[in-house]
């Protein structure tokens, strides 16, 4: 088994760690959770990256999510290559951005408009914000575990009472503002109701990965989905879609069409535009139009709908309507997936797997988790060791148990086997103990 030699890696972290905090730019990127050193990579193709001291390796994060088509497709290298020589950004209006607009209108019927920001960051914040001016009321309603991005509001954990009010995961968010959110377990429909019974009058709205993707993957029930949007429905809330994870990964219409719920809103991300630096939201009409011009909710942006992204993501979105490459995405990680259990099981190892379309997970288990306490239960000594070897090996798994793995149209028979049999190997020398 080959293990890469990392030496300019090691170095690079240790610069960059000289000039930002923690090395990194995100904070997942510094390998704190499996206690090793990130790598850097230099350029990356099809299946493969190649790091900075030109190791290979095949990833099965792909910038989480959008290198859905592979690395450095020719059809999306080509569309932004053509639109920088037009030009990078104008801060004004472009056709691109009506061009993306359609597609994704064309491939998820529940958003009827829909507007361009710059990460699913940002997306999600203005979701929360125009639901709050749409119905006139504060109160929002989250899942523990589901990450909606850094902001105040969402950086919020459960209190000691199922029903308390919310308390700032993060020093520097305000507890005034806290007190607006109410987080409870994902999948837990009698958390929810006890809580929606309580704060319902003044309830702006319910948001919510349908499928999961920052605890790992874990899938909405789609009973408890449905209750979210039969109790929001009832009582004129917002049910907003997250699927800045699953959007484009799962299936054409994201969550929303494999479980035949529709939201109100819904949260895009970085997939829309071929990997580039983009978000974006949409839904109801009548919602959407109460949002600045057309209406009093403000949000604004020099660089949304940057000519750039919309290049790559036009480029991207019309390579997913024409392949629809979804059931073979979910044929592969099925036979990843599987091969993998094989192996742990055989070896007395407990492990649990779970897919849609190009979203995949697998804990070190024996019961596959329903949320993110089940999560946090699974071993992390064994994950850590695995993970660590993996990547020594040339295989690129997310740093993280508590982050989804996804899989490309360019992941073929050669690399299901080369990963398996690495697997295998790794297995035979042992990750059950401190390495």
């Amino acid at each position: 088994m080959k293990h890469n030699k990392i030496d300019k890696s090691i170095a690079l972290f240790k610069e960059a760690k000289t000039l930002m905090p923690g090395g990194v730019n995100s904070p997942v990127r510094a390998f704190k959770n499996i206690n090793g050193n990130p790598i850097f990579f230099e350029r990356a193709s099809g299946a493969y990256l190649y790091d900075a001291d030109h190791n290979e390796y095949i990833d099965y994060i792909g910038s989480w999510g959008p290198m859905i088509m592979g690395h450095s497709h020719p059809d999306i290298v080509s569309a932004i290559k053509n639109q920088v020589e037009l030009g990078t950004s104008y801060g004004a209006p472009t056709s691109l951005e009506s061009d993306v607009a359609r597609l994704i209108k064309k491939c998820i019927p529940s958003i009827e408009k829909i507007r361009m920001v710059n990460s699913g960051t940002e997306a999600t914040m203005t979701t929360i914000r125009l639901a709050r001016g749409f119905t006139g009321r504060n109160k929002i309603i989250k899942f523990d575990g589901c990450y909606h991005g850094h902001v105040d509001s969402l950086l919020i954990k459960a209190g000691s009472g199922v029903a308390t009010f919310g308390l700032p995961d993060s020093p520097g968010v305000p507890a005034d503002l806290a007190k607006y959110t109410f987080s409870c377990e994902y999948n837990n429909k009698e958390q929810f109701l006890e809580i929606y019974n309580e704060i319902k009058d003044d309830l702006a709205a319910v948001i919510v990965e349908p499928i999961a993707g920052n605890m790992g993957f874990v899938p909405g029930n789609e009973d408890f989905l449905k209750l979210l949007r039969e109790t929001t429905s009832a009582n004129n809330s917002i049910l907003i879609f997250d699927e800045v994870m699953s959007g484009f990964r799962v299936s054409l219409g994201g969550a929303q069409e494999i479980y035949n719920i529709t939201p109100d809103l819904t949260a895009l991300g970085k997939v829309i535009g071929g990997g580039l630096p983009v978000g974006a939201f949409g839904g109801k009409e009548e919602i959407m139009n109460y949002l600045a011009p057309s209406g009093p909710v403000y949000q604004a942006g020099t660089l949304s709908g940057n000519p750039l992204a919309m290049a790559g993501g036009t480029a991207l979105l019309q390579l997913l309507i024409k392949e629809n490459p979804f059931k073979e995405l979910e044929k592969n990680a099925s036979v990843l997936l599987e091969g993998m259990k094989a192996l742990m099981i055989e070896s007395g190892i407990p492990f649990s797997i779970n897919r849609i379309g190009g979203m995949f997970g697998f804990f070190f288990s024996e019961e596959l988790p329903n949320n993110i306490n089940d999560v946090a239960k699974t071993d992390d000594v064994i994950f850590s060791n695995f993970l660590n070897s993996c990547i020594r090996s040339g295989i690129y798994f997310a740093p993280s148990k508590y982050e989804a793995g996804f899989i490309s149209a360019m992941h073929k028979d050669e690399e299901i086997n080369r990963t398996l049999e690495t697997v295998k190997q790794i297995i035979q020398k042992g990750i059950t103990n401190e390495i």
